[in-house]
């Protein structure tokens, strides 16, 4: 069995250990809306027009479905580190895998496997019948 890369196993375990203080997840983009409203006269119908808003959106696909959900001001903070804790959480995956695939080759290149001759098989004949 070949030794480990000294540096590969602990790196994968910090990763592992980071993975682990993430807290919640909420996958998407947040954005900030202004809307118009359908009374003429609104002050979003004047000229120049003042808008209603900011309103906040999370926009963001699951299991190949698009959803967009408001956020209320009060649940703002939170979601945007929900937000900072997902985008966190695919960066450490990808550590983590290039970690592993590093590991890989670094194991590979420690065992390299003794070549063996090559005999035919004892029913296979190298004569053809004539």
């Amino acid at each position: 069995m070949p030794e480990p890369h000294p540096t590969h196993p602990a790196r994968i375990q910090t990763i592992k250990a980071e993975l682990a203080r993430l807290g919640r997840l909420r996958p998407g983009t947040l954005s900030r809306q202004y809307n118009v409203c359908g009374n003429p006269t609104c002050r979003c119908k004047a000229d120049p027009p003042r808008k209603h808003g900011p309103y906040y959106q999370l926009s963001y696909t699951w299991q190949g479905r698009s959803r967009t959900e408001f956020v209320r001001r009060e649940d703002l903070a939170a979601v945007r580190q929900h937000v900072r804790n997902y985008q966190r959480l695919r960066a450490l995956v990808e550590k983590w895998i290039a970690a592993e695939i590093d590991q890989a080759h670094a194991d590979r290149r420690h065992v390299r496997p003794k070549r063996s001759i090559r005999r035919p098989h004892p029913a296979v004949s190298k004569e053809t019948p004539t």
